[in-house]
């Protein structure tokens, strides 16, 4: 049976540390994993638009030997009634592995369950595990290490990257800590804050998120609620002296994160974006080598 990627704790903490070791030595020697070679083809199938996604797996899977087979609009397919374990059946008898970026977390769990090769979440409302991986090998790159660190994040607890972060973070051995509003905390249980300047408290790392996610109308409301959590100078002045900040992107300055924090001398969001392809490149090589 194949492994799929499709929420973080799908790998075991030592699974997770040897994916981020593997991404560690792939980020030095950029052109010397093949295992996709011949060429085998990667399915990355898009629901949502994507710039990060779309360009770290294309280049990633290049580099390990295979091709891209981009799809969009996948439910344009749907919505003519084809099931989603149709598309699986179909896609797996002819590509190595498949890399959705989706909606509903449920679509990519039945996208699994009938495929014969590893399937691969990219982003569901849920989860993002893939960016999580790209955040802790930025943290490993900076700290040397991610146990016994503190990352708090600020913003829509209620995301897929918090939720991403308690599950993935714990298997890091970080303390995670989840700093949101009343009616923006996670599903999951976790150290919840409402308060921003506690929160940051000695924190090693400092993460945020856009404040309005695809497919969300309710803009006004959520920056009002929302604008007490932002990531600025005044609060790190309560993080760890050589805290980081991280942000998945895109930004939008002035809101969750100031500019002057973007672009100043804790941010690592652009070797953040970067290990992107590492982290993924590394992922898929686990995930194709164990079949």
């Amino acid at each position: 049976m194949p492994r799929h990627f499709l929420r973080d704790d799908d790998l075991s903490a030592a699974e997770q540390l040897e994916v981020l070791e593997l991404a560690a030595a792939m980020k030095q020697d950029r052109y010397g994993y093949r295992p996709l070679e011949g060429p085998q083809t990667v399915a990355v199938l898009f629901d949502k638009p994507s710039a990060r996604t779309r360009v770290s797996f294309h280049v990633g899977i290049g580099e390990l030997g295979g091709q891209p087979l981009v799809i969009d609009n996948v439910s344009v397919l749907m919505g003519r009634g084809e099931p989603t374990e149709d598309i699986a059946r179909v896609l797996d008898r002819q590509v190595a592995a498949i890399v959705w970026r989706t909606y509903e977390q449920a679509n990519l769990e039945a996208m699994a369950a009938a495929s014969r090769v590893p399937v691969v979440n990219a982003l569901t409302d849920d989860f993002h595990p893939c960016q999580i991986l790209a955040d802790l090998q930025t943290v490993r790159e900076r700290f040397g290490r991610t146990e016994g660190l503190t990352l708090a994040y600020f913003g829509d607890g209620a995301n897929n990257m918090a939720n991403s972060y308690l599950l993935g973070g714990a298997l890091a051995g970080m303390e995670v800590r989840i700093c949101a509003p009343e009616g923006y905390h996670p599903a999951f249980t976790g150290h919840v804050f409402t308060d921003p300047a506690e929160a940051a408290k000695g924190a090693h790392v400092i993460a945020t998120d856009t404040w309005v996610s695809m497919g969300q109308s309710d803009k006004e409301a959520r920056v009002a609620a929302l604008m007490p959590y932002q990531v600025n100078d005044d609060l790190l002045q309560h993080a760890a002296a050589d805290a980081i900040v991280l942000h998945c992107l895109p930004a939008y300055r002035g809101y969750e994160i100031t500019g002057e924090v973007l672009e100043g001398p804790r941010s690592v969001v652009w070797d953040q974006a970067e290990n992107r392809l590492h982290a993924q490149k590394a992922l898929l090589h686990w995930l194709v080598t164990r079949q």
